[in-house]
C-alpha cells in the first residue's frame, strides 16, 4: 500500500482484525461469513505532507502541527499491528556509485533459512510456523532475556508508551533478530535493535 496515509481511515482500521487473526469477518443480514486472510503487508507514507521531514539537503515546509496530524491518520492499533517501521532516507550519489559489494543474496538466504530451521525444531509438536505465530503464552515460554535485555526493554517501553501488544511484537522480533544471530537467549543488542524498528511509534504516540 504506498501512501498510507491517503486511504480512507475505515479502510486503514479495516486491516486491524486480519492483521491480527488471519482471518476477515463478513457479516450481513443473511448471516456471517470468516475467510483465511494470512498475508504480509508492506506499506509506505511519507514524513511529512511535503515529504521533506527530516530530509538532510532540503527543507521541510511543513509545521509541526500539520506533521503530527499527518503520522495521527495511521492510528496506534493499526501500528500495533506493523512489526518493522523501517525509515528509509535519500539515496547519496556516493551509494549509487561505489564499487563495494555487499551481502549476496546467497549468503543472506542461508542465514535465514538457518533461522527458520531453529524455529521448525522450537515449534515441533505445534501448530506454530514461525516466531510472528507466537500468541502471548508462547512469548512468555520462548522469549527468554538476558538481565540487561529485561533492562532495557521495560525502558523502552515506558519512553514509547507501549501497549501490551506492541510489547509483545517487538518480542517477537527481538526473537527473531537472535534466531538469525544464532543465540539462545535474546540480549540487549537485539531488543535494542526491535526497538529501532518502531520508529513510528515514536513520533505517533508523543
Amino acid at each position: 500500500m504506498d501512501e498510507l496515509p491517503e486511504f480512507q481511515r475505515d479502510v486503514l482500521e479495516a486491516l486491524r482484525q486480519p492483521l491480527e487473526d488471519k482471518t476477515v469477518t463478513v457479516a450481513r443480514v443473511q448471516g456471517r461469513s470468516q475467510f483465511s486472510a494470512a498475508f504480509q503487508l508492506i506499506a509506505a507514507m511519507n514524513p511529512c505532507p511535503c515529504g521533506y521531514f527530516g530530509d538532510p539537503l532540503k527543507p521541510c515546509k511543513c509545521t509541526p502541527f500539520q506533521i503530527q496530524r499527518y503520522m495521527n491518520r495511521i492510528s496506534g492499533p493499526l501500528l500495533d499491528r506493523i512489526d518493522l517501521h523501517v525509515d528509509v532516507q535519500r539515496v547519496r550519489y556516493e551509494d549509487i556509485s561505489k564499487t563495494a559489494k555487499g551481502e549476496s543474496s546467497a549468503q543472506i538466504k542461508a542465514r535465514v533459512m538457518s533461522a527458520r530451521n531453529i524455529q521448525q525444531v522450537r515449534f515441533q509438536g505445534t501448530a506454530l510456523i514461525c516466531n510472528a505465530d507466537m500468541e502471548r503464552k508462547h512469548v512468555q515460554e520462548w522469549c527468554k532475556m538476558q538481565f540487561d535485555a529485561e533492562i532495557l526493554l521495560a525502558e523502552a517501553f515506558k519512553r514509547l508508551n507501549l501497549s501490551a501488544r506492541a510489547h509483545d511484537r517487538l518480542l517477537k522480533v527481538a526473537r527473531t533478530i537472535a534466531d538469525l544471530a544464532g543465540e539462545n537467549m535474546i540480549g540487549a543488542s537485539h531488543i535494542a535493535e526491535a526497538v529501532q524498528y518502531r520508529s513510528l511509534d515514536r513520533l505517533v504516540r508523543a
